[in-house]
């Protein structure tokens, strides 16, 4: 059949809008994933709903798999866009490929009808899953319900989880070791554990989810893929729900670093959904990938990051620094939001290269504080960078530490180097102690008999090795700075 035999049936108004219209071809193939490349023997008509598109450059890659498997044509549904990009139309005509635009009020069971006489019954099963499924979304179906039938219709039973551990939908028996097999998986899908693992969308591992399909689908990817691809269009949904949520967040924090007056942050805090007589913390985040070129910054990942390990339950806008969230604490405390920041970051330390920086404020209440608790986060986070990714709260930050942590790498070790040698190269000549009974002397507050105590020497032993220290050093542990100096060159070696 050919493609000009549909365009002239006049019903259902079908209209040509790139190609050869005397291509012909052999049957008719529904998908809606991303890359179908592997599905598609040649010859089909491929209809699609343009769920896979979620932006300009996706066309191409599109259009290019379609190609590349020798397909005869395109039909390009109207019903979730509402048209058909441009750049989907300057793909086809680059490639030669037909494209037919096909009205949002013609469903893909109508096509089927004008080609049935060349159809499978298989093909029209497919045909008819689409419509369901599409009907489904439209109409407004939740996650759980749409995954529950696109479980039905494909006979896949399995469950959503998300790379920090949370399960979506679905019960699996050890969600958090799951969500570490998905992120350690050099290639998707993979066996794990009994199920077969496969990706929800195409976004960076850290913030994504995973789809695991009971029982080996290896053999059957395809039906792994295509409930992957339903379940991707469903959080698709849910993002852009969230959109406005994070401008709204955003430009609270902005007013807050910027110096509003407490009426308008508190305008904006009750424009956010946020309490002002609640207490909250502010969290900073940054994932920062090492040596990567593309892909998302670390503060757009990092807020992406935080918003999965906290459940979508707030959102984290990214910002010139990292990412932002102001976090309602409901009865709980930092502690506790520590708690489970720390878990979700464990898990995610599967994923090689990638290390979750986060910096929690204390807690806070009312508009007024917010300026403070962003600096706070901000000083936390650089202080979890500088330990190489990790959790660090407030408390941590107003010591010696946030001090060490500002200071390079390199000056910190050049510092303890020039302060010590003296005493290693004593130890290490000599089988000594003195670097030891320092780091003691100085953690009792140069107290002799306390420090003689942990030791368990007498304490002539910890004068005369005081003494060699002072010697070896130049330095007075009588005076405050010399014990100063010292002290931080044992934390900064």
């Amino acid at each position: 059949m050919r493609i000009r035999d549909l365009l002239e049936i006049g019903e259902p108004r079908l209209r040509l809008l790139a190609g050869d219209p005397d291509r012909e071809f052999t049957t008719v193939h529904i998908t809606d994933l991303p890359e179908p490349g592997r599905y598609l023997s040649g010859g089909e008509l491929v209809l699609t709903g343009l769920m896979w598109r979620t932006g300009p450059e996706d066309s191409a890659r599109f259009v290019t798999a379609l190609v590349e498997a020798g397909v005869a044509g395109l039909g390009a549904g109207q019903a979730w866009l509402g048209h058909v990009p441009a750049d989907l139309v300057t793909a086809c005509e680059r490639a030669g490929l037909p494209l037919l635009e096909v009205p949002t009020e013609v469903s893909f069971r109508t096509l089927a009808e004008q080609v049935a006489p060349r159809l499978t019954g298989d093909v029209r099963a497919a045909l008819g899953r689409h419509r369901r499924l599409v009907a489904a979304v439209a109409e407004g179906a939740g996650l759980p319900e749409l995954f529950a039938l696109t479980a039905g219709e494909l006979g896949v039973t399995g469950a959503v989880v998300s790379a920090a551990g949370e399960v979506i939908v679905g019960a699996p028996g050890d969600p958090a070791g799951l969500a570490r097999a998905y992120l350690a998986a050099p290639r998707l899908p993979c066996p794990a554990g009994g199920h077969t693992l496969f990706a929800v969308g195409r976004g960076h591992r850290a913030a994504g989810w995973l789809l695991a399909c009971d029982g080996d689908l290896l053999d059957r990817a395809d039906l792994g893929y295509e409930l992957a691809a339903c379940v991707a269009l469903e959080r698709s949904r849910m993002e852009e729900g969230r959109r406005v949520e994070r401008r709204l967040a955003g430009e609270l924090l902005s007013a807050a670093l910027a110096g509003a007056d407490a009426a308008e942050l508190n305008a904006r805090f009750r424009t956010c959904g946020l309490d002002v007589a609640e207490p909250y913390a502010v969290v900073s985040a940054s994932v920062p990938r090492p040596g990567a070129t593309r892909g998302p910054d670390p503060a757009t990942l990092g807020g992406q990051v935080l918003e999965e390990l906290l459940g979508r339950e707030i959102v984290a806008p990214p910002g010139a620094d990292g990412a932002l969230a102001v976090v309602p604490l409901r009865g709980h405390d930092v502690a506790a939001l520590a708690a489970r920041l720390r878990a979700g970051a464990e898990i995610l330390s599967a994923l090689p290269e990638v290390r979750v920086r986060l910096g929690l404020s204390a807690a806070l209440t009312g508009a007024s504080a917010l300026r403070g608790g962003i600096e706070e986060a901000g000083h936390a986070r650089r202080l979890a960078h500088a330990r190489g990714g990790g959790v660090v709260t407030s408390d941590e930050i107003y010591t010696h530490a946030l001090l060490l942590a500002t200071v390079p790498g390199d000056v910190r070790r050049s510092f303890a180097r020039r302060l010590l040698a003296p005493l290693l190269d004593y130890d290490a000549g000599h089988q000594s102690e003195l670097v030891r009974t320092l780091d003691t002397f100085l953690d009792c507050a140069g107290s002799w008999n306390a420090c003689a105590e942990r030791m368990h020497v007498h304490v002539n032993t910890v004068r005369y090795r005081i003494k060699r220290v002072e010697e070896l050093t130049g330095r007075n542990l009588s005076t405050m700075a010399d014990r100063v100096d010292l002290f931080l060159a044992l934390r900064a070696g």
